[in-house]
């Protein structure tokens, strides 16, 4: 399912002009794909922030001002500030929605797994996998069932169901997630020496009390 955001055309601009669009609460933006010229835009970073928190990798329906009309689109890449990591600027790819895409999902992980119920600790390995499949078909994410898994166990790339008309394109030996045996705990050294010298200090003193007239 698309998700809709809106989109202004710009002009390249200065390094001060970046800097005021930035603070009227928009980030700098460029839509590029096969058979056209690169857009400049900007587009509203709560907009964009809401989008990013939906599905980052999912179709966005951009509807452009100037004469552009709209556009199915994808997230290719994320600029952020790398000091307090605030978006700083994005590009867009545009799709065509009657070819074949290769894109990210995410995974959701569904069940509790056996191995926990026994104290092991479910570790996840990978949060999204690589798909190919037509635009329209592309899942906000896949389910992993878990409840299966028992303690040391692993799930792989290769035992995760998808629907008809989607290949998954991530390595089938990738780890995807794993069940991890609780580790016992083990008497230090130090503690056993001060066990076995506590007790030597009781049966010294049992020693001396008994010794004593009563």
């Amino acid at each position: 399912m698309a998700v809709s955001l809106q989109a202004e055309v710009r002009k390249d601009a200065t390094k001060s002009e970046i800097k005021q669009l930035r603070s009227q609460g928009k980030i700098p933006a460029v839509m590029y794909g096969k058979q056209m010229a690169p857009t400049v835009l900007s587009v509203d970073l709560k907009e964009l922030q809401v989008v990013l928190r939906q599905n980052p990798h999912a179709i966005i329906d951009l509807t452009i001002s100037g004469g552009k009309g709209r556009q199915p689109v994808m997230i290719n890449e994320i600029q952020r500030n790398p000091l307090n990591r605030q978006l700083t600027h994005i590009d867009f790819h545009q799709i065509n929605m009657d070819e074949p895409i290769k894109t990210l999902v995410a995974l959701e992980f569904i069940g509790e797994a056996a191995g926990v119920t026994e104290g092991g600790i479910l570790q996840i390995q990978m949060h999204n996998i690589e798909i190919r499949c037509m635009p329209s078909q592309v899942p906000p994410s896949i389910q992993v069932e878990v409840s299966s898994l028992g303690l040391g166990d692993n799930l792989h790339v290769s035992q995760i169901m998808v629907p008809a008309g989607i290949e998954i394109k991530s390595d089938p030996n990738d780890i995807v997630v794993t069940i991890l045996v609780p580790q016992k705990e083990t008497e230090t050294p130090q503690a056993a020496n001060n066990e076995e010298r506590v007790g030597e200090a009781e049966t010294s003193n049992e020693a001396a009390t008994a010794g004593q007239p009563s």
